[in-house]
């Protein structure tokens, strides 16, 4: 059934509004929020969680797409951070094999001793105030020795490798023929990171589910749905599609706002200062030479600054990254031409055959991670470990939730779970080390039960699409196929996408505009070849279910295209970027 524009039409806010209350509210739905409410979720707890724009659009938006340890992270001596890190990539292999594979990354290497003195002194005497430098072989080796100690546990991917000029040469052909050895080693891609966030999503909302819906349900979300006061005991929201506003009452306060939490804390009138987030942007090249010079493994590579550049086959793309700049999370990112030449810069030392130019760039991204506040410490040795910071608002009880990776996201929730459940005298009753996460349950693990799969749920459909919709879902993808016509409509200007497709995840993952779909709930944008064309194609196959009239489209359209444009430099008029 279409859902109409009013106040009333938002199933989402309105099951909050007619329940204006729970044991437990969680601002801020990125990853961590995320994985927060599945956790409380499960253990039974009567949970809301709201976020003031889309799910996953701040700074879980602008990942790496990696699950990993966090190699570089020894140095500044967190080895719990790595332990735990490395542990929850290798449950998220079993947990998540839809979303996350194991990803084999290569270290070219130019110097043997280089940072052996530097390291140690950094890690001891200045706590990574220190100016960055290059690694060499022997510094990468003691870490990689170290690295591969804290995944014996898991066994979930093979041991580091080093080799010589010659054979990296002959896996690598054209590698820079200046280096003396290639260290390589396993982690993990993550190549659908929104898509996975909205799995955990539904994994908490199905569990509020269980014994009842709407506003009696355990656990509620609603995105669009912002908290900008606290008056009377109360939290006020507002809906950012109405403007109207209400009181929300819970006895906890998590605070997963991300960047943004101390502007969080100032909105409830408790200032704080906890926050010093850093930028990080990333480039996406349409580049069929260079993509086929990575051989599929990701290339990281550290300049003789210390600087380090990504090169990483996804999605037939090839995407570069990161940088790591101070920044004001009250002031929008985007990459910018300084940041689009640091990546040129360096892309040649590790490739220097192949030219790359801006025309080559589909699609940018940036964010800010949510990192401590750090005063005078180097932004690339600022802790990607996280705190839990707690407080009160009047008689409520306030946790606001410091750092925090992809990678540690479940670990990460079920700590800051543990803090409320103790709060609220509740005990846990379920553990998630061992759950799937959504479509990955009975996901097919090899080529073998694969085909098995793909035959049993084929039904009418073409063999073809049940593949592409399993890579894209996991097994939910059963519940995608089921509202599907035996012949869905083919988008003439987005290849391997329908318009049913589109509309089933308009309808169901409470999208409420054009980007939502472009940018989280499907690739379309990251893989590029975006024109207007596009944009109105995707807003028709989307408009009937969300009720959307003729001018409706057209303001989603001309919403996207400036969003597209100014934040993703996306040029829908042909090759290159717009201005910065």
């Amino acid at each position: 059934m279409a859902r109409q524009n009013s106040p009333t039409a938002r199933p989402s806010v309105e099951a909050l509004r007619g329940r204006p209350s729970a044991d437990v509210l969680i601002i801020g739905g990125g990853i961590n929020g995320i994985a927060t409410f599945r956790e409380l979720a499960l253990q039974g707890v009567d949970v809301a969680l709201v976020e003031r724009g889309d799910y996953v659009s701040g700074a879980s938006s602008a990942s790496s797409h990696m699950v990993h340890g966090g190699v570089r992270y020894l140095e500044n001596g967190e080895l719990r951070l790595v332990r735990e890190a490395v542990q929850e990539r290798n449950r998220l292999l079993k947990n998540a094999p839809h979303y996350v594979a194991p990803l084999q990354t290569t270290i070219p290497i130019f110097k043997t001793f280089a940072g052996v003195l530097s390291a140690p002194f950094r890690l001891l005497v200045t706590h990574g105030r220190g100016k960055p430098s290059e690694r060499g072989a022997l510094l990468i080796k003691i870490g990689l020795l170290m690295y591969d100690t804290f995944s014996r546990g898991g066994g979930r991917v093979p041991r580091h490798r080093f080799h010589g000029r010659e054979r990296s040469l002959r896996a690598l052909p054209r590698l820079n023929p200046r280096i003396k050895y290639t260290a390589t080693y396993y982690d993990a891609s993550m190549h659908d990171p929104e898509r996975l966030a909205l799995d955990v999503l539904q994994d908490g909302l199905a569990a509020g589910r269980e014994r009842h819906t709407g506003a009696d349900a355990n656990s509620r979300a609603a995105n669009y749905l912002s908290a900008v006061g606290y008056r009377d005991g109360a939290t006020v929201l507002r809906d950012e599609t109405t403007g109207d506003e209400f009181p929300f009452h819970a006895k906890v306060i998590v605070n997963t706002s991300g960047p943004w939490t101390d502007e969080t804390n100032a909105a409830l009138g408790r200032p704080s200062s906890f926050m010093g987030g850093t930028k990080g942007s990333h480039i996406v090249l349409d580049h069929p030479e260079l993509l086929d010079a990575t051989r599929g493994r990701e290339m990281f590579f550290e300049h003789s600054d210390g600087r380090i550049v990504l090169i990483y086959p996804l999605k037939g793309r090839v995407m570069v990254g990161t940088t790591d700049i101070d920044a004001d999370p009250a002031t929008p990112t985007v990459c910018t031409d300084d940041e689009v030449d640091y990546f040129f810069d360096l892309i040649p030392h590790v490739f220097p055959g192949i030219a790359v130019d801006r025309s080559h760039i589909v699609y940018t991204f940036s964010g800010i991670r949510p990192l401590p506040k750090h005063d005078d410490t180097a932004p690339g040795f600022v802790s990607r470990d996280y705190r839990i910071e707690h407080g009160w608002l009047g008689a409520v009880r306030t946790l606001s939730l410091v750092g925090g990776k992809w990678t540690t996201f479940r670990a990460l929730g079920e700590h800051l779970a543990d803090e409320t459940l103790a709060l609220l005298g509740a005990p846990r009753t379920v553990s998630t080390r061992a759950t799937a996460i959504g479509g990955g349950a009975g996901f097919p693990r090899d080529a073998a039960a694969r085909k098995v799969w793909l035959a049993r749920h084929r039904g009418d459909h073409d063999p073809a699409l049940v593949d592409q919709l399993l890579q894209r879902y996991g097994t939910q993808a059963t519940e995608v196929l089921a509202a599907l016509p035996q012949k869905p409509t083919p988008l003439a200007h987005v290849p391997g996408y329908t318009a049913e497709e589109l509309a089933y995840l308009a309808e169901t993952e409470q999208v409420q505009h054009l980007d939502d779909v472009l940018l989280r709930r499907t690739s379309i944008a990251f893989v590029g070849g975006l024109s207007s064309a596009t944009l109105e194609e995707v807003a028709a196959a989307i408009a009937p279910v969300l009720g959307w009239s003729a001018t409706t489209q057209k303001a989603e359209v001309k919403r996207a295209s400036e969003l597209l444009r100014a934040a993703h430099r996306v040029s829908l008029d042909g090759p290159g970027l717009t201005p910065a």
